[in-house]
C-alpha cells in the first residue's frame, strides 16, 4: 500500500546520498548528531528529574529552567537528525512497530515534561512533582531503549530487500 512512497522516498538524491556516501558529514554524521541531541534533551530532562527525586536539594528546582533552551536545541536537532535517518531508510523504520512505539514513547515524555515544568513554576519542588519525576525517567529509559532496537528488529530494509 505504502510502496510507492517508500521507493519514491529511497530512490532520491537526499536518501541516495545518506545510505552511500562516504563522507563523515552523511549517515556517520547523523548518527553522531542525533546522539549529541539526545543527550542535551534527554541528559538536561533527567538531571531536572533527579533533582526533584531528592539529588541535589541545596540547588531550587527552578534553577534547572535556565537549561530548558540547552534541551530544545536538543530536540530540535534529534528531530532534524530523526528525520534524516528516517530518509534513508524509509521502508526499514516505517514498517517497524518499534519505531512507532518509540515516537508514542518520545511524545509521552514530553508531555509528562511540559506537565513537570508547569507544576515546578506554580509550586517549586511538589510532592506531587516526584511520580512525574519517575514516569519521565522510566519513559526515557523506554524511548532509548526502542530507538537503540530499531537497529536490530527490522524486516524490511528498503522495497526490495530483507534485514
Amino acid at each position: 500500500m505504502f510502496e510507492p512512497l517508500f521507493l519514491w522516498l529511497e530512490t532520491s538524491a537526499v536518501s541516495i546520498w545518506l545510505r552511500e556516501s562516504p563522507a563523515l558529514f552523511a549517515l556517520p554524521g547523523i548518527l553522531a548528531a542525533h546522539t549529541v541531541g539526545l543527550g542535551l534533551l534527554a541528559g538536561v530532562n533527567g538531571a531536572i528529574n533527579l533533582r526533584l527525586l531528592g539529588v541535589a536539594r541545596g540547588i531550587p528546582a527552578e534553577t534547572f529552567t535556565r537549561f530548558l533552551p540547552v534541551m530544545w536545541f536538543g530536540l530540535w536537532l534529534n528531530v532534524l537528525t530523526g528525520i534524516a535517518l528516517l530518509l534513508a531508510y524509509p521502508t526499514k523504520a516505517l514498517t517497524n512497530p518499534i519505531f512507532y512505539l518509540k515516537l508514542g514513547l518520545i511524545g509521552a515524555a514530553l508531555a509528562i515534561l511540559r506537565a513537570t515544568l508547569r507544576s515546578i513554576r506554580a509550586a517549586g519542588a511538589a510532592a506531587h512533582v516526584r511520580g512525574l519525576a519517575v514516569a519521565s525517567l522510566a519513559t526515557w529509559v523506554a524511548a532509548i531503549t526502542t530507538g537503540r532496537l530499531l537497529a536490530y528488529t527490522c524486516t524490511r530494509l528498503t522495497i526490495d530487500s530483507s534485514c
